[in-house]
């Protein structure tokens, strides 16, 4: 899904962004897992297998929504991270793939020995 979404809503009491598009599709997606699944080197690496496992993201937050051209969005987290830019397609690909993308996550925190606080 390349086109723009016709709406963003940044829930921020629930620390969501709830993103929807004109055939209907719409996903709630949690600031937490946009934080840890940023598509930014910072977190996906430069290559295949270089992924970092980011932890004790729980509360964190949005300070801003930068439209990047016409295929995407920069989100300014509060911890400062400010590097990914989510594009249209990472944002219905991370939205579809949710329920998957979050349990991997959780497993991978607790293999680590890591928490979301």
């Amino acid at each position: 899904m390349s086109a723009p979404p016709s709406e963003l809503r940044l829930r921020r009491a629930e620390r969501v962004l709830e993103v929807r598009w004109d055939d209907g599709t719409q996903y709630a997606l949690p600031l937490e897992y946009l934080r840890t699944h940023s598509p930014s080197a910072e977190v996906q690496g430069h290559g295949p297998g270089q992924q970092v496992l980011v932890a004790g993201k729980r509360n964190v937050g949005v300070t801003a929504i930068e439209p990047v051209g016409h295929y995407g969005v920069l989100l300014r987290f509060d911890d400062g991270h400010a590097t990914g830019i989510f594009s249209w397609e990472t944002l219905a690909r991370l939205g579809r793939d949710q329920a998957r993308n979050w349990q991997s996550y959780l497993a991978a925190l607790q293999a680590a020995g890591l928490a979301r606080d």
